[in-house]
Protein backbone atom coordinates (compact mmCIF):
# COMPACT_ATOMS: atom_id res chain seq x y z
CA UNK A 1 0.00 0.00 0.00
CA UNK A 2 2.40 2.70 -1.25
CA UNK A 3 0.31 5.83 -0.56
CA UNK A 4 0.18 6.87 3.08
CA UNK A 5 -0.97 9.98 4.92
CA UNK A 6 0.26 11.50 8.16
CA UNK A 7 -2.18 11.60 11.09
CA UNK A 8 -4.43 14.59 11.63
CA UNK A 9 -3.00 17.39 13.74
CA UNK A 10 -5.89 19.20 15.39
CA UNK A 11 -3.97 22.02 17.06
CA UNK A 12 -6.79 22.50 19.60
CA UNK A 13 -8.35 19.70 21.58
CA UNK A 14 -11.77 21.33 22.06
CA UNK A 15 -12.85 20.45 18.49
CA UNK A 16 -12.90 16.74 19.47
CA UNK A 17 -15.23 15.20 22.09
CA UNK A 18 -16.80 11.91 23.06
CA UNK A 19 -20.28 13.39 22.53
CA UNK A 20 -21.61 15.68 19.83
CA UNK A 21 -23.66 17.92 22.15
CA UNK A 22 -20.52 19.17 23.92
CA UNK A 23 -19.06 20.35 20.61
CA UNK A 24 -22.13 22.45 19.84
CA UNK A 25 -22.02 23.94 23.35
CA UNK A 26 -18.32 24.80 22.96
CA UNK A 27 -18.99 26.46 19.59
CA UNK A 28 -21.80 28.56 21.07
CA UNK A 29 -19.66 29.59 24.04
CA UNK A 30 -16.89 30.73 21.70
CA UNK A 31 -19.18 32.72 19.42
CA UNK A 32 -21.00 34.38 22.34
CA UNK A 33 -17.77 35.62 23.96
CA UNK A 34 -17.80 39.33 23.16
CA UNK A 35 -14.32 40.31 24.29
CA UNK A 36 -11.98 39.74 21.36
CA UNK A 37 -8.98 38.84 23.52
CA UNK A 38 -11.01 36.31 25.52
CA UNK A 39 -12.46 34.86 22.34
CA UNK A 40 -9.00 34.50 20.81
CA UNK A 41 -7.72 32.78 23.94
CA UNK A 42 -10.64 30.33 23.88
CA UNK A 43 -9.98 29.66 20.19
CA UNK A 44 -6.40 28.66 21.09
CA UNK A 45 -4.49 30.12 18.10
CA UNK A 46 -1.46 28.39 16.65
CA UNK A 47 0.96 29.21 13.84
CA UNK A 48 -1.29 27.28 11.45
CA UNK A 49 -4.69 28.60 12.60
CA UNK A 50 -5.93 31.84 14.13
CA UNK A 51 -9.44 33.37 13.97
CA UNK A 52 -8.20 35.37 10.96
CA UNK A 53 -6.70 32.49 8.93
CA UNK A 54 -8.18 32.04 5.43
CA UNK A 55 -8.45 28.38 4.38
CA UNK A 56 -10.29 26.27 1.83
CA UNK A 57 -13.35 24.18 2.58
CA UNK A 58 -12.83 20.73 4.04
CA UNK A 59 -13.60 18.25 1.21
CA UNK A 60 -17.05 16.75 1.43
CA UNK A 61 -18.16 19.06 4.25
CA UNK A 62 -20.49 22.08 4.01
CA UNK A 63 -18.46 24.30 6.37
CA UNK A 64 -17.97 28.00 5.67
CA UNK A 65 -14.75 29.46 4.28
CA UNK A 66 -15.07 32.99 5.65
CA UNK A 67 -12.53 33.88 8.31
CA UNK A 68 -13.62 32.51 11.66
CA UNK A 69 -13.42 35.97 13.26
CA UNK A 70 -16.55 36.84 11.21
CA UNK A 71 -18.39 33.59 12.00
CA UNK A 72 -21.92 34.01 13.41
CA UNK A 73 -23.59 30.78 12.30
CA UNK A 74 -24.43 27.49 13.95
CA UNK A 75 -21.92 24.75 14.67
CA UNK A 76 -21.36 22.43 11.67
CA UNK A 77 -22.83 19.00 12.26
CA UNK A 78 -20.11 16.96 14.05
CA UNK A 79 -18.86 13.85 12.31
CA UNK A 80 -17.90 10.53 13.88
CA UNK A 81 -14.23 9.64 13.45
CA UNK A 82 -11.95 6.82 14.58
CA UNK A 83 -9.84 8.13 17.47
CA UNK A 84 -6.84 5.86 17.80
CA UNK A 85 -7.12 2.10 17.36
CA UNK A 86 -10.33 1.37 19.31
CA UNK A 87 -12.17 4.58 20.19
CA UNK A 88 -14.73 6.61 18.25
CA UNK A 89 -15.25 10.31 18.93
CA UNK A 90 -16.94 13.37 17.41
CA UNK A 91 -15.14 16.12 15.50
CA UNK A 92 -16.23 19.56 14.27
CA UNK A 93 -15.47 19.23 10.52
CA UNK A 94 -14.39 22.83 10.02
CA UNK A 95 -11.08 23.38 8.22
CA UNK A 96 -10.64 26.73 9.95
CA UNK A 97 -10.33 24.94 13.30
CA UNK A 98 -7.91 22.13 12.38
CA UNK A 99 -4.21 22.76 11.92
CA UNK A 100 -3.62 19.82 9.56
CA UNK A 101 -6.87 18.13 8.53
CA UNK A 102 -5.27 16.05 5.72
CA UNK A 103 -7.78 16.99 2.95
CA UNK A 104 -6.52 14.11 0.80
CA UNK A 105 -8.07 11.69 3.33
CA UNK A 106 -11.43 13.47 3.34
CA UNK A 107 -11.56 13.41 -0.48
CA UNK A 108 -11.56 9.62 -0.60
CA UNK A 109 -13.71 8.96 2.49
CA UNK A 110 -16.96 7.18 1.62
CA UNK A 111 -18.98 4.06 2.39
CA UNK A 112 -16.42 1.85 0.59
CA UNK A 113 -13.23 3.14 2.17
CA UNK A 114 -11.29 1.34 4.89
CA UNK A 115 -8.04 2.46 6.45
CA UNK A 116 -5.00 0.67 7.80
CA UNK A 117 -3.42 2.43 10.78
CA UNK A 118 0.20 1.63 11.41
CA UNK A 119 2.15 2.64 14.50
CA UNK A 120 5.42 4.50 14.20
CA UNK A 121 8.72 2.71 13.88
CA UNK A 122 10.54 2.03 17.09
CA UNK A 123 12.30 4.90 18.85
CA UNK A 124 15.01 4.65 21.52
CA UNK A 125 13.45 3.47 24.81
CA UNK A 126 11.99 6.24 26.94
CA UNK A 127 13.02 6.59 30.54
CA UNK A 128 10.61 6.84 33.44
CA UNK A 129 7.49 4.93 34.41
CA UNK A 130 5.46 5.84 31.35
CA UNK A 131 8.21 4.73 28.98
CA UNK A 132 8.68 1.46 30.84
CA UNK A 133 4.95 0.84 30.68
CA UNK A 134 4.86 1.36 26.92
CA UNK A 135 7.92 -0.82 26.35
CA UNK A 136 6.31 -3.65 28.30
CA UNK A 137 3.09 -3.53 26.27
CA UNK A 138 1.79 -5.38 23.26
CA UNK A 139 3.78 -5.87 20.02
CA UNK A 140 5.89 -2.90 19.12
CA UNK A 141 5.19 -0.36 16.42
CA UNK A 142 6.11 -0.78 12.78
CA UNK A 143 5.59 0.67 9.33
CA UNK A 144 4.54 -1.34 6.26
CA UNK A 145 6.79 -0.74 3.30
CA UNK A 146 5.71 0.46 -0.12
CA UNK A 147 4.27 -2.94 -0.95
CA UNK A 148 3.66 -6.21 0.87
CA UNK A 149 6.95 -8.08 0.70
CA UNK A 150 7.93 -11.69 1.06
CA UNK A 151 10.41 -12.29 3.85
CA UNK A 152 11.58 -15.02 6.09
CA UNK A 153 10.91 -14.47 9.78
CA UNK A 154 14.50 -13.28 10.10
CA UNK A 155 13.93 -10.64 7.43
CA UNK A 156 15.65 -12.23 4.41
CA UNK A 157 13.93 -13.21 1.19
CA UNK A 158 12.84 -16.80 0.70
CA UNK A 159 11.77 -18.05 -2.69
CA UNK A 160 8.52 -19.84 -3.38
CA UNK A 161 8.68 -23.56 -2.82
CA UNK A 162 11.18 -23.32 0.01
CA UNK A 163 9.82 -25.08 3.06
CA UNK A 164 12.89 -24.85 5.24
CA UNK A 165 11.86 -23.86 8.76
CA UNK A 166 13.47 -20.68 10.02
CA UNK A 167 12.69 -20.90 13.73
CA UNK A 168 9.68 -19.41 15.49
CA UNK A 169 7.72 -16.77 13.55
CA UNK A 170 8.18 -13.12 14.51
CA UNK A 171 5.65 -11.32 16.67
CA UNK A 172 2.43 -10.04 15.18
CA UNK A 173 2.44 -6.43 14.02
CA UNK A 174 0.14 -4.11 15.95
CA UNK A 175 -2.04 -2.74 13.15
CA UNK A 176 -5.59 -1.45 13.42
CA UNK A 177 -8.32 -0.77 10.87
CA UNK A 178 -11.09 1.82 10.56
CA UNK A 179 -14.04 2.43 8.28
CA UNK A 180 -14.53 5.90 9.75
CA UNK A 181 -12.03 8.58 8.85
CA UNK A 182 -9.20 8.08 11.39
CA UNK A 183 -7.26 10.78 13.19
CA UNK A 184 -4.24 8.49 13.58
CA UNK A 185 -3.97 9.04 17.34
CA UNK A 186 -1.58 6.63 19.03
CA UNK A 187 -1.94 5.57 22.68
CA UNK A 188 1.84 5.18 22.75
CA UNK A 189 2.21 8.87 21.91
CA UNK A 190 4.07 8.41 18.60
CA UNK A 191 1.60 8.38 15.68
CA UNK A 192 2.49 6.42 12.57
CA UNK A 193 0.79 6.55 9.17
CA UNK A 194 -2.68 6.08 7.69
CA UNK A 195 -3.04 3.96 4.53
CA UNK A 196 -6.45 4.07 2.76
CA UNK A 197 -7.34 1.00 0.71
CA UNK A 198 -8.60 3.09 -2.22
CA UNK A 199 -7.04 6.14 -3.85
CA UNK A 200 -10.32 7.45 -5.30
CA UNK A 201 -13.93 7.52 -4.06
CA UNK A 202 -16.25 4.70 -5.05
CA UNK A 203 -13.69 1.93 -4.38
CA UNK A 204 -11.72 3.00 -7.45
CA UNK A 205 -7.97 2.61 -7.93
CA UNK A 206 -6.78 0.39 -5.07
CA UNK A 207 -3.82 1.68 -3.07
CA UNK A 208 -1.73 -1.34 -4.06
CA UNK A 209 1.60 -1.64 -5.84
CA UNK A 210 0.74 -1.70 -9.57
CA UNK A 211 0.70 -5.24 -10.96
CA UNK A 212 0.63 -6.96 -7.55
CA UNK A 213 -3.02 -8.08 -7.65
CA UNK A 214 -2.62 -9.48 -11.18
CA UNK A 215 0.54 -11.35 -10.19
CA UNK A 216 -1.12 -12.85 -7.11
CA UNK A 217 -4.10 -13.90 -9.23
CA UNK A 218 -1.83 -15.77 -11.62
CA UNK A 219 0.34 -17.22 -8.86
CA UNK A 220 -2.49 -18.46 -6.64
CA UNK A 221 -4.81 -19.55 -9.44
CA UNK A 222 -7.76 -17.52 -8.15
CA UNK A 223 -9.02 -13.96 -8.40
CA UNK A 224 -7.35 -11.69 -5.86
CA UNK A 225 -9.14 -8.39 -5.20
CA UNK A 226 -7.87 -5.40 -3.24
CA UNK A 227 -10.08 -6.34 -0.28
CA UNK A 228 -8.53 -9.82 -0.23
CA UNK A 229 -5.02 -8.39 -0.02
CA UNK A 230 -6.14 -5.98 2.70
CA UNK A 231 -7.55 -8.91 4.70
CA UNK A 232 -4.33 -10.90 4.17
CA UNK A 233 -2.30 -8.01 5.58
CA UNK A 234 -4.66 -7.84 8.58
CA UNK A 235 -4.09 -11.54 9.24
CA UNK A 236 -0.34 -12.03 8.80
CA UNK A 237 1.50 -8.70 9.18
CA UNK A 238 4.60 -9.28 11.29
CA UNK A 239 6.81 -7.06 13.37
CA UNK A 240 10.15 -6.94 11.59
CA UNK A 241 13.55 -5.49 12.43
CA UNK A 242 13.60 -2.04 14.06
CA UNK A 243 9.82 -2.01 14.30
CA UNK A 244 9.19 -2.22 10.55
CA UNK A 245 6.22 -4.34 9.50
CA UNK A 246 6.77 -7.19 7.04
CA UNK A 247 3.91 -8.78 5.09
CA UNK A 248 4.96 -12.21 3.77
CA UNK A 249 3.10 -13.43 0.69
CA UNK A 250 2.32 -17.13 0.60
CA UNK A 251 2.49 -19.22 -2.57
CA UNK A 252 -0.03 -21.69 -1.11
CA UNK A 253 -3.63 -21.15 -2.30
CA UNK A 254 -5.05 -22.95 0.75
CA UNK A 255 -3.00 -20.89 3.17
CA UNK A 256 -4.01 -17.74 1.32
CA UNK A 257 -7.71 -18.57 1.70
CA UNK A 258 -7.28 -19.25 5.42
CA UNK A 259 -5.44 -15.97 5.94
CA UNK A 260 -7.99 -13.93 3.99
CA UNK A 261 -10.86 -15.43 6.02
CA UNK A 262 -9.11 -14.62 9.31
CA UNK A 263 -8.22 -11.12 8.17
CA UNK A 264 -11.76 -10.36 7.02
CA UNK A 265 -13.09 -11.21 10.45
CA UNK A 266 -10.42 -9.07 12.12
CA UNK A 267 -11.27 -6.09 9.91
CA UNK A 268 -14.99 -6.69 10.55
CA UNK A 269 -14.38 -6.47 14.30
CA UNK A 270 -12.15 -3.40 14.14
CA UNK A 271 -14.73 -1.55 12.02
CA UNK A 272 -17.68 -2.63 14.21
CA UNK A 273 -19.22 -4.61 11.36
CA UNK A 274 -18.93 -1.85 8.73
CA UNK A 275 -16.29 -3.63 6.58
CA UNK A 276 -14.80 -7.08 6.22
CA UNK A 277 -16.71 -10.25 7.03
CA UNK A 278 -16.78 -13.27 4.70
CA UNK A 279 -17.06 -12.98 0.95
CA UNK A 280 -20.67 -13.07 -0.32
CA UNK A 281 -21.87 -16.66 -0.40
CA UNK A 282 -18.91 -17.97 1.56
CA UNK A 283 -19.32 -20.36 4.46
CA UNK A 284 -20.20 -18.45 7.64
CA UNK A 285 -21.59 -15.45 5.78
CA UNK A 286 -24.93 -15.83 7.53
CA UNK A 287 -23.65 -17.04 10.88
CA UNK A 288 -22.14 -14.61 13.36
CA UNK A 289 -20.82 -12.06 10.88
CA UNK A 290 -23.93 -10.15 9.74
CA UNK A 291 -24.42 -6.67 11.19
CA UNK A 292 -22.53 -5.41 14.21
CA UNK A 293 -20.45 -7.77 16.38
CA UNK A 294 -22.32 -9.69 19.09
CA UNK A 295 -21.23 -12.32 21.57
CA UNK A 296 -23.27 -15.51 21.94
CA UNK A 297 -25.84 -15.77 24.73
CA UNK A 298 -24.30 -16.27 28.15
CA UNK A 299 -21.19 -14.31 27.19
CA UNK A 300 -22.92 -11.07 26.22
CA UNK A 301 -22.21 -8.16 28.60
CA UNK A 302 -25.16 -6.42 30.24
CA UNK A 303 -25.57 -3.44 32.55
CA UNK A 304 -26.30 -4.92 35.99
CA UNK A 305 -26.25 -1.55 37.79
CA UNK A 306 -26.82 1.70 35.92
CA UNK A 307 -23.90 3.99 35.10
CA UNK A 308 -24.86 7.47 36.24
CA UNK A 309 -23.42 10.79 37.34
CA UNK A 310 -20.04 12.19 36.44
CA UNK A 311 -17.52 9.46 37.16
CA UNK A 312 -14.03 10.20 38.49
CA UNK A 313 -10.81 8.74 37.10
CA UNK A 314 -10.51 6.26 39.97
CA UNK A 315 -14.04 4.92 39.44
CA UNK A 316 -12.98 2.17 37.01
CA UNK A 317 -12.01 -1.28 38.29
CA UNK A 318 -12.34 -4.95 37.38
CA UNK A 319 -13.69 -7.70 39.62
CA UNK A 320 -12.01 -10.88 38.38
CA UNK A 321 -14.09 -13.18 40.59
CA UNK A 322 -17.37 -11.79 39.31
CA UNK A 323 -16.02 -11.07 35.80
CA UNK A 324 -17.48 -7.59 36.18
CA UNK A 325 -16.40 -4.13 35.06
CA UNK A 326 -17.16 -1.60 37.79
CA UNK A 327 -17.61 2.11 37.08
CA UNK A 328 -18.43 3.81 40.37
CA UNK A 329 -21.75 2.29 41.43
CA UNK A 330 -22.31 1.05 37.89
CA UNK A 331 -21.60 -2.54 36.95
CA UNK A 332 -21.31 -4.46 33.67
CA UNK A 333 -20.97 -8.24 33.45
CA UNK A 334 -19.93 -10.70 32.24
CA UNK A 335 -16.71 -9.14 31.01
CA UNK A 336 -13.95 -11.56 30.03
CA UNK A 337 -10.53 -10.88 31.53
CA UNK A 338 -9.14 -10.94 27.97
CA UNK A 339 -11.25 -7.84 27.20
CA UNK A 340 -10.23 -6.06 30.41
CA UNK A 341 -6.53 -6.78 29.84
CA UNK A 342 -6.51 -6.00 26.10
CA UNK A 343 -3.61 -3.62 25.40
CA UNK A 344 -2.73 -1.34 22.51
CA UNK A 345 0.51 0.62 22.40
CA UNK A 346 1.33 -0.52 25.92
CA UNK A 347 -1.93 0.91 27.29
CA UNK A 348 -4.97 -1.02 28.52
CA UNK A 349 -7.71 -0.15 26.00
CA UNK A 350 -10.65 0.04 28.43
CA UNK A 351 -8.71 2.23 30.85
CA UNK A 352 -7.71 4.58 28.03
CA UNK A 353 -11.29 4.73 26.73
CA UNK A 354 -12.64 5.58 30.18
CA UNK A 355 -9.89 8.11 30.94
CA UNK A 356 -10.80 10.16 27.86
CA UNK A 357 -14.38 10.48 29.16
CA UNK A 358 -13.71 10.90 32.88
CA UNK A 359 -10.91 13.49 32.67
CA UNK A 360 -12.33 17.02 32.94
CA UNK A 361 -10.86 19.75 30.77
CA UNK A 362 -8.90 22.62 32.35
CA UNK A 363 -11.12 25.22 34.01
CA UNK A 364 -11.81 28.26 31.87
CA UNK A 365 -11.21 26.45 28.56
CA UNK A 366 -13.68 25.11 26.03
CA UNK A 367 -12.49 21.60 26.89
CA UNK A 368 -14.13 22.03 30.31
CA UNK A 369 -17.56 22.01 28.64
CA UNK A 370 -18.87 18.45 28.72
CA UNK A 371 -21.84 16.37 29.83
CA UNK A 372 -22.85 16.67 33.48
CA UNK A 373 -24.07 13.09 33.66
CA UNK A 374 -22.89 9.87 32.05
CA UNK A 375 -24.66 9.73 28.63
CA UNK A 376 -26.52 6.56 27.65
CA UNK A 377 -24.67 6.51 24.33
CA UNK A 378 -21.37 6.06 26.21
CA UNK A 379 -22.75 2.94 27.87
CA UNK A 380 -23.78 1.55 24.49
CA UNK A 381 -20.32 2.32 23.07
CA UNK A 382 -18.68 0.63 26.05
CA UNK A 383 -20.74 -2.54 25.67
CA UNK A 384 -19.80 -2.74 22.01
CA UNK A 385 -16.12 -2.12 22.74
CA UNK A 386 -16.11 -4.93 25.32
CA UNK A 387 -17.66 -7.22 22.70
CA UNK A 388 -15.09 -6.27 20.06
CA UNK A 389 -12.12 -6.76 22.39
CA UNK A 390 -13.43 -10.15 23.55
CA UNK A 391 -13.84 -11.40 19.99
CA UNK A 392 -10.47 -10.00 18.89
CA UNK A 393 -8.77 -11.83 21.74
CA UNK A 394 -10.29 -15.09 20.46
CA UNK A 395 -8.42 -14.61 17.16
CA UNK A 396 -4.97 -14.71 18.77
CA UNK A 397 -4.61 -18.49 18.73
CA UNK A 398 -5.73 -19.03 15.11
CA UNK A 399 -3.51 -16.13 14.06
CA UNK A 400 -0.53 -17.72 15.81
CA UNK A 401 -1.18 -21.06 14.08
CA UNK A 402 -1.40 -19.29 10.73
CA UNK A 403 1.94 -17.53 11.28
CA UNK A 404 3.61 -20.84 12.12
CA UNK A 405 2.24 -22.49 8.95
CA UNK A 406 3.31 -19.47 6.95
CA UNK A 407 6.84 -19.63 8.35
CA UNK A 408 7.19 -23.24 7.16
CA UNK A 409 5.40 -22.87 3.83
CA UNK A 410 6.33 -21.56 0.37
CA UNK A 411 6.60 -17.81 -0.07
CA UNK A 412 6.62 -15.44 -3.00
CA UNK A 413 10.01 -13.76 -2.90
CA UNK A 414 10.87 -10.12 -3.43
CA UNK A 415 12.97 -11.21 -6.39
CA UNK A 416 9.95 -12.79 -8.01
CA UNK A 417 7.99 -9.55 -7.57
CA UNK A 418 10.87 -7.62 -9.14
CA UNK A 419 10.94 -10.00 -12.11
CA UNK A 420 7.18 -9.50 -12.51
CA UNK A 421 7.61 -5.71 -12.60
CA UNK A 422 5.82 -5.16 -9.29
CA UNK A 423 8.95 -3.86 -7.58
CA UNK A 424 10.20 -1.21 -7.37
CA UNK A 425 6.98 0.72 -6.84
CA UNK A 426 6.67 3.81 -9.10
CA UNK A 427 6.84 7.17 -7.34
CA UNK A 428 3.41 8.16 -8.68
CA UNK A 429 1.81 5.36 -6.63
CA UNK A 430 3.12 6.97 -3.45
CA UNK A 431 1.31 10.25 -4.12
CA UNK A 432 -2.44 10.94 -3.76
CA UNK A 433 -4.51 10.61 -6.91
CA UNK A 434 -5.79 13.82 -8.49
CA UNK A 435 -9.57 14.32 -8.45
CA UNK A 436 -10.10 16.29 -11.65
CA UNK A 437 -13.91 16.46 -11.45
CA UNK A 438 -14.18 17.52 -7.82
CA UNK A 439 -15.06 21.16 -7.07
CA UNK A 440 -14.10 22.55 -3.67
CA UNK A 441 -14.68 25.98 -2.20
CA UNK A 442 -11.47 27.86 -1.52
CA UNK A 443 -10.78 30.65 0.99
CA UNK A 444 -13.44 33.38 1.11
CA UNK A 445 -15.75 31.53 -1.28
CA UNK A 446 -13.35 31.04 -4.18
CA UNK A 447 -13.51 27.76 -6.11
CA UNK A 448 -10.74 25.43 -7.18
CA UNK A 449 -10.72 22.48 -9.59
CA UNK A 450 -8.55 19.67 -8.24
Amino acid sequence: MPWSVAPLRLGRSWVLAADAASLAARWDRLLHTDDEADRTALFHPTRARTPHTAVAQLPGQPGATTRFARERGRCPRPVRIAHGPYDQQWLIPDHRLIDAARPELWRVADEHQVHLLEPAREAPPRTGQRGARAAAGAPGPGAPGPAPRATTPAGGSRSAGSGTPAGPPPAEAELSFAALLPDGHSPAGRPGRIRPLYRRPGAREPNVAPGLLAHLTRRLGREVAAGDLFAWIAAVAQRGPEGATAVPLTASPDLWEAGVALGRRRVWLHTRGARGGPSPGAAGAAAGTAGRPRLPGGQRPYVRAALAGRLSLDALSYDADERALCLGNGRISPVAYAAWDYHSGGVRVLESWFERRATPGPAGTLDAIGPRDWPQEWTSDLLELITVLTLLAELREPAERLRKELADGPLISAGELADAGVLPVPDAARRPASVLDHHEEGPEGQFALL
